[in-house]
């Protein structure tokens, strides 16, 4: 009979190198022994060592090493008042220090297993309708990240899997991680799947995709189960097992890459609603309150097209007629862009915007502040009364003209008054 690899709970957390916590340690009890060393050299006429007084630094650091690590010969001890009320309010929790580093060690292995459980059982008691992941190699990488982008939370993430490397990168990511074999009972009510709500089984092989998907619907009959399945032929049998949605991974792929041969740009168009960033995405969300009544074309003007709208558990395609305008409770499968590709359109969009009016300021004429309100000539089409030039005095017979129309752009204006000649005529 196969050995079965234990189950194993790994909760994220930060954790510090151990060279880090060893020289730590080292320092702090390093620190005590030259505090206590120098405490006892400045009091050193209050020491006695048999027949002799302390009057080195060796010495002081001898008793130090001895105090502290409790070895206690009695050679050297404190004679006078000042010197043992020293020992007592200083070098005794000094001692108590130093004891607590060079065991600190051992108590932390100690403790470790008790708080680790105290976390796990605190863990259990909260997780609900969280995802769990079966196996984090590409696929569930994957999903995991296409999770996070679409909001979820990293705690609300378990991942399943035989390898502790892979759980410890999940719990690097922030997930929560099991390890064990998917395909036993144990471990998958470790991973708390009787309260999920979803299960992502991204399994290597298509009969351990079969197996752990027959548990998890027996554990969770109303979780909502994906499976990956790399042979067509599994398809059937991972949904006869419970599988809601089946993906078949390498028929998918290579359906897009005969696609991508003789329509390169819809094969473009692919790839950018897969890419997790930038471009286009396809999204499921609730019938807003202000949707309700409006047509599916409606919300082209908005930046989304819609491609199935869901009603009682029934998907209309956008095709099929059965939807003229959106109800109550209705679900929406729409493809938008992303939140990225929006902020860029917006940044592109002002961009167009500062040089178009950088493009008016530079094409008036310098020295001429454009036009506002009704115009000042007669004939135009304004109730306003007629206008006065910069002097304030009106233009009745509308004779001057616009300081524009000087070719050196000079104020002043000119009359056509009639020459002498002219009253002649």
């Amino acid at each position: 009979m196969a050995k079965e690899t234990p189950v194993r709970i790994a909760l994220p957390e930060r954790e510090h190198g151990p060279l880090r916590a060893i020289l730590l340690r080292i320092v702090v009890a390093l620190l005590c022994i030259v505090a206590t060393a120098m405490i006892v050299y400045f009091e050193r006429d209050g020491y006695r060592d048999l027949d002799r007084r302390v009057d080195s630094l060796l010495d002081a650091f001898y008793y130090a090493t001895v105090t502290l690590s409790t070895t206690g010969y009695g050679d050297i001890t404190p004679d006078s008042p000042a010197a043992r009320l020293t020992n007592i309010i200083v070098i005794t929790p000094l001692r108590f220090l130093f004891l607590i580093v060079l065991v600190g060690t051992t108590i932390e292995v100690l403790t470790e297993r008790s708080r680790q459980q105290f976390r796990y059982a605190r863990w259990r008691r909260r997780v609900k309708k969280h995802t769990v992941v079966i196996g984090y190699g590409m696929k569930g990488r994957s999903a995991v990240k296409a999770l996070l982008d679409q909001g979820a939370k990293a705690e609300s993430i378990v991942v399943v899997d035989q390898n502790g490397t892979m759980v410890k990168a999940a719990t690097g990511d922030g997930c929560v991680g099991v390890v064990g074999d998917a395909r036993r009972e144990e471990v998958l009510r470790q991973a708390s799947v009787a309260t999920a709500e979803r299960v992502i089984v991204a399994a290597d092989r298509d009969d351990t995709s079969v197996l752990v998907t027959l548990t998890a619907r027996r554990l969770s009959p109303r979780a909502t189960i994906v499976a990956a399945a790399k042979e067509e032929q599994n398809i059937g049998v991972l949904r006869q097992g419970g599988a809601d949605v089946v993906i078949p991974t390498a028929e998918s792929a290579g359906r897009l890459l005969g696609l991508s041969t003789i329509a390169p740009h819809a094969g473009e168009v692919l790839e950018d609603l897969l890419e997790p960033v930038a471009g286009l995405q396809i999204s499921e969300r609730d019938v807003r309150p202000e949707d309700v009544g409006l047509a599916p074309a409606r919300l082209t003007a908005q930046g989304e097209i819609v491609l199935t709208v869901i009603r009682r558990g029934v998907a209309h395609r956008f095709d099929s007629g059965g939807v003229k305008v959106f109800q109550p409770g209705d679900r929406i499968v729409v493809i938008r862009a992303t939140d990225a590709a929006r902020a860029q359109q917006a940044a592109d969009a002002e961009r167009q915007e500062q040089g178009r009016r950088g493009r008016r300021d530079r094409s008036a004429p310098r020295g001429v502040e454009p036009r506002r309100g009704p115009s000042r000539y007669r004939g135009d089409d304004s109730d306003e009364p007629d206008a006065q030039d910069e002097s304030g005095l009106a233009d009745p017979d509308g004779e001057y003209e616009s300081e524009a129309t000087e070719p050196d752009g000079r104020a002043a204006r000119r009359s056509r008054r009639a020459s002498p000649r002219d009253d002649e005529g």
